[in-house]
C-alpha cells in the first residue's frame, strides 16, 4: 500500500476537520429519503374533504351543525345558499363581521390544507387566518399567513405542514368588517396512508421538501413552516432559514409596491426566540431575504409576507445588493419570457463578512448566526401543466453558490456551480421528487447559458 507524504497527510486531516465542521451545520433533522423517493412530508393522500352540501345552518347566530365530514361550530357563520354565495355545487360556508367555523372533531394528520374562498356578492375584501389544534381543540395555533380574500370568483389557498397525530382547523375572519366571505372545499391531505403522489403544479414543495422539515417543535433546527406566498425550514438555534421554497408565474409579478414592513414572526412556536426588524442592525450586515420582495408582487399581503424576518439571514451587502440582486431579477426576466420557475434557496456554515469588515459568526447578542455560504438552485420550464412531469434530463437547472462576502463579484455567473455540490455542502436531498435518473443528469451539470 503506498504511504502518503507528511504534507499530503496534514491536508487530509484538515479536508476532514472542514467537512466535519461542515456536517454539523445542518444537524439535526430527520433524514432525507433516498434520491427518487417521494418524502413523507410531501406525499398525498385525502383524510378530510368538506364541501358544505351536506347539513343547513339558516341563521349566524353560534350553533354546532353536521357537515358530511362531522360536527363543526359556526359563529357569525352560516351554510349559504343564495346566487350571491361563492360555492362549487349548492352551497357553501360564509362567514361575517370576525366569524369563525371549527372543527369539533379531529382528522388524522395532514400534510396539505387546501381551502376555496371568494367574497360574498358584492362584499369588500376581507383577511382570514387558518388555525389548528393538535390537542383535541384545547389550544390553537395559527398556521401560515394572514390571506386576503378579494375575488368574487373561488381562489385556492394552501398551506402545507406536517402533522401525523390528530389535527382540528379553525377558519378564522379577522378583518373586513361587516363584509362576508364564502369559504368552500376544504381538503386536508396526508402521506400518512402510504398513498403516494407528490403536491400539485405551483406547489411550493413540487420538486421536494430538502431537508425533510417536519412542522413540530421536537424539530427545532428543521421546522417546517407554510407562509401562503413560500415555505421554508426554521432553524430556532440559528435565528435563520436553513432554506426557502417558492414557485414563480406571470401571476406572482404584479403591481403591488415594496411594503418595507420588516418584522418579527409572531406565528413562531411559544417560546422561540422571535428575531426583530432591528435585530440586524449595526451589524455591518443587510436583512437578505430569501423569498425576494419583487417576487411577490401580486398584492400587498403577498409582498408583506416577504418581510417576514423568518424569510431572512444576515447577507453582506454587496452579496444582497449587487450579486443576489442580478440573479434575482435574471430569474425574473425567464418568468416574463414565458416560463415558470421553481425555487429553492438556502444557506450554510458559520462566519461571514459585511460592511463593518472582519469575519462575524453571529450577531443580535449571539440569537442569529451568519452564514458562510448563500446558495440557490433555479429549475426553469416553459409555462404549462403537470410541471414535474415536464422535467427532463435537458431542463434547464441553474445552481448558485456565493460566500457571504463584501468584496465578492457582482456577476452571479462566476458563482455556477451544480445541485451535487451544493447537496454535498449541505447535505439536503434537492429536486427529490424528480425521477432518479434525470436527477442523476441535472444535478450533476453546471449551467453554462
Amino acid at each position: 500500500m503506498k504511504t502518503l507524504s507528511p504534507r499530503l497527510l496534514w491536508i487530509a486531516v484538515i479536508s476532514f476537520i472542514i467537512a466535519s465542521c461542515t456536517k454539523e451545520e445542518i444537524t439535526p433533522r430527520p433524514a432525507p429519503p433516498a434520491k427518487g423517493v417521494v418524502n413523507e412530508v410531501t406525499a398525498t393522500a385525502v383524510s378530510l374533504t368538506e364541501d358544505f352540501e351536506s347539513g343547513t345552518k339558516a341563521a349566524y347566530a353560534a350553533a354546532n351543525v353536521t357537515l358530511g365530514s362531522g360536527s363543526w361550530y359556526f359563529d357569525e357563520a352560516l351554510i349559504g345558499n343564495l346566487s350571491t354565495d361563492v360555492k362549487t355545487g349548492a352551497a357553501s360556508a360564509r362567514i361575517r363581521n370576525t366569524g369563525s367555523i371549527t372543527m369539533n372533531f379531529n382528522a388524522s394528520g395532514a400534510n396539505t390544507i387546501t381551502i376555496s374562498h371568494a367574497v360574498f356578492g358584492a362584499d369588500g375584501s376581507s383577511t382570514w387566518q387558518l388555525w389548528i389544534s393538535t390537542d383535541g381543540g384545547s389550544t390553537y395555533t395559527q398556521t401560515g399567513s394572514t390571506v386576503t380574500t378579494s375575488s368574487t370568483t373561488l381562489q385556492t389557498a394552501t398551506f402545507t405542514l406536517s402533522i401525523t397525530g390528530n389535527i382540528r382547523l379553525s377558519i378564522r375572519k379577522v378583518s373586513g368588517g361587516s363584509n362576508r366571505i364564502n369559504i368552500d372545499n376544504i381538503t386536508i391531505s396526508t402521506g400518512t396512508s402510504g398513498g403516494g403522489g407528490t403536491p400539485g403544479d405551483n406547489s411550493h414543495l413540487l420538486l421536494g421538501n430538502p431537508s425533510g422539515a417536519v412542522a413540530s417543535t421536537s424539530y427545532p433546527t428543521n421546522y417546517l413552516m407554510d407562509q401562503t406566498y413560500y415555505v421554508l425550514s426554521y432553524n430556532n438555534v440559528r435565528g435563520t432559514p436553513n432554506w426557502v421554497s417558492w414557485h414563480i408565474s406571470s401571476s406572482d409579478l404584479g403591481s403591488a409596491a415594496r411594503q418595507d414592513d420588516f418584522r418579527a414572526n409572531t406565528s413562531l412556536p411559544s417560546g422561540w426566540y422571535q428575531v426583530g426588524a432591528t435585530s440586524y442592525s449595526g451589524s455591518g450586515f443587510d436583512r437578505g431575504h430569501n423569498c425576494p420582495s419583487a417576487d411577490r408582487t401580486s398584492t400587498v399581503t403577498a409582498n408583506s409576507s416577504t418581510f417576514l424576518m423568518t424569510n431572512m439571514i444576515p447577507q453582506a451587502p454587496q452579496n444582497n445588493q449587487q450579486t443576489w440582486n442580478n440573479l434575482e431579477m435574471y430569474t425574473r426576466s425567464l418568468v416574463t419570457a414565458g416560463n415558470e420557475v421553481y425555487v429553492i434557496m438556502g444557506n450554510y456554515g458559520t462566519g461571514g463578512t459585511g460592511s463593518n469588515g472582519g469575519t462575524t459568526t453571529t450577531i443580535d447578542n449571539g440569537h442569529v448566526t451568519v452564514p458562510s455560504n448563500v446558495w440557490k438552485v433555479i429549475v426553469v420550464i416553459a409555462n404549462g401543466n403537470n410541471d414535474l412531469s415536464r422535467i427532463t434530463s435537458s431542463t434547464r437547472v441553474i445552481a448558485v453558490n456565493t460566500p457571504n462576502i463584501n468584496s465578492i463579484g457582482t456577476d452571479w455567473k462566476s458563482y455556477r456551480t451544480s445541485v451535487d455540490a451544493i447537496e454535498t455542502a449541505t447535505g439536503y436531498d434537492l429536486l427529490s421528487n424528480v425521477p432518479a435518473s434525470i436527477q442523476q443528469v441535472v444535478e450533476a451539470q453546471v449551467d453554462n447559458q
